[in-house]
């Protein structure tokens, strides 16, 4: 049997990246998938010792090493060697080019098609700046990666879905992206993804305003007269389930009544999606060619080796990615 394998790359070595990591190799998941962690073999295994965890951990050269019978109990490892182990709660610049790395031989695996799904633990963006790389976040690089003009993120928990307009900018420079191409762009991937991947054909889409209120009929700003409405009205026109725009301070409260709600950056949705169910969100890209989960929580220092990390948003990611209808092309 030709298996799926679900490329986890492990993060920041000295975050919980690793302790969550390790929880997948008790997790049961169907018989045509197969968990490849991208890590230092021996950094796992020293975070499974300080951890207590009872795991076997399996160094592979190749993806297709992994075997047809997978046993409960154990974690195969596409072993990627780490300048300084001794990292627990510790950010270290020489240690920025391995996360790099582990990303990067993500990307090339699922370029040379074996395999489809990313799922990714959280990374410092900060310290690979600091090591000279440019790097806005997962998202941003992928998108790069693989060539798209744009993606959206989207996170998602048992509540709600919060789609993206804007990702990761300063709050001066997002009025410059709000233009009437970005929105169709970005309505037009959410709703292609939400028919290809979760068989949504027209999702319901409500749309945040970006001023307090809405705007208020323009006292409190023009965009939602000038750009949001005008676009919303035109996919109105063709038949799509998208409505607004609402004000983001009342919307949340609604959210049973919409398949995902459109905010316009990234303070505006997140906090609201967070506070509703941190624990089990899920960080979604929608409009790559591959399937891109990822935990929506960082690399939290304070916790690493501690044995407090909660693995829920890592399980919930690989379970995300494996009910996509685009796993099922693998």
């Amino acid at each position: 049997m030709k298996h799926n394998v679900i490329l986890v790359t492990s993060g920041e070595p000295g975050g919980i990246g690793p302790d969550i990591c390790l929880d997948l190799a008790e997790i049961v998941i169907p018989k045509e998938y197969r968990i490849v962690i991208l890590a230092d073999v021996e950094l796992l295994y020293t975070r499974a010792m300080i951890l207590n965890k009872k795991i076997k951990i399996i160094a592979i050269a190749d993806i297709t090493d992994v075997p047809p019978i997978s046993d409960k109990g154990c974690l195969y490892v596409l072993d990627i060697k780490c300048p300084d182990i001794d990292t627990v709660g510790k950010l270290k610049v020489e240690n920025a080019k391995y996360v790099k790395d582990i990303l990067d031989t993500a990307i090339r695996l699922c370029k040379e098609g074996k395999s489809r799904i990313i799922v990714t633990a959280p990374l410092s963006k900060e310290i690979i700046n600091q090591s000279g790389y440019k790097f806005m976040g997962h998202t941003e690089y992928l998108a790069d990666a693989f060539e798209c003009n744009k993606v959206v993120m989207m996170l998602a928990n048992n509540i709600m879905r919060v789609a993206l307009l804007t990702t990761h900018l300063p709050l001066k420079d997002i009025s410059s992206q709000m233009t009437k191409d970005n929105l169709r762009q970005t309505l037009n991937i959410i709703i292609s993804s939400f028919g290809r991947d979760y068989a949504l054909s027209n999702p319901r889409i409500a749309v945040c305003g970006l001023n307090p209120h809405a705007g208020e009929g323009g006292y409190l700003g023009t965009e939602e007269l000038e750009i949001i409405n005008p676009v919303i009205n035109e996919f109105k026109e063709c038949g799509y389930n998208v409505s607004g725009s609402y004000p983001a301070d009342t919307v949340f409260t609604r959210s049973g009544e919409f398949d995902v709600i459109l905010a316009m950056y990234h303070d505006q949705g997140l906090p609201v999606l967070k506070y509703s169910g941190f624990v089990d969100g899920v960080n979604i890209t929608l409009g790559l060619p591959i399937i891109r989960t990822s935990v929506d929580h960082g690399t939290a220092l304070d916790l690493a080796g501690s044995g407090r990390a909660i693995s829920t948003s890592l399980i919930n990611a690989v379970n995300y990615a494996i009910n996509s209808r685009k796993a099922e092309q693998c």
